[in-house]
């Protein structure tokens, strides 16, 4: 699967670890930024990602930031992403299967690299469960509309 993922400066360590289990994964990281360590501004990223995603170029999104709060903002900007933070397998999981949550935001500064794994794994092998969640998917579909 394709997986649009980017991380501000404070993100990036872990965004590297998450890369290259994705790719020990079999799935195809779209690696969007940053590059490095040096401070940059967390919305750019997250919109890349949203982009990503709303395009239709990566199936899914992770994104990580210091709490995950900021770059989760930034991807629900853009029409079409349900991005939501999650910390633990099963945040992640509920996040996919109750809202159906296209990007997965972790906060650095909060979640481990080895929980943070364990929660993209389970976010990815999650799937929306549809029946009364899908109206309530829909209801958030139509703020979205509402607010354009």
């Amino acid at each position: 699967m394709r997986v649009a993922i980017g991380s501000d400066h404070a993100g990036f360590e872990l965004k590297e670890v998450l890369v290259k289990r994705l790719v020990e994964l079999g799935h195809e990281p779209e690696d969007l930024g940053t590059n490095g360590p040096g401070s940059v501004d967390y919305p750019a990223f997250g919109a890349a990602v949203g982009r990503a995603v709303a395009s239709g170029a990566a199936a899914l999104g992770v994104c990580c930031c210091a709490s995950g709060n900021g770059i989760a903002m930034a991807a629900n900007k853009v029409p079409g992403v349900r991005a939501a933070v999650v910390h633990d397998v099963t945040s992640a999981r509920l996040a996919r299967e109750h809202n159906d949550a296209n990007v997965c935001c972790l906060g650095a500064r909060l979640t481990g690299g080895a929980a943070a794994v364990d929660a993209v794994e389970a976010f990815l092998s999650a799937t929306f469960a549809g029946g009364r969640h899908a109206a309530r998917v829909g209801q958030l579909a139509a703020l979205e509309a509402v607010g354009r």
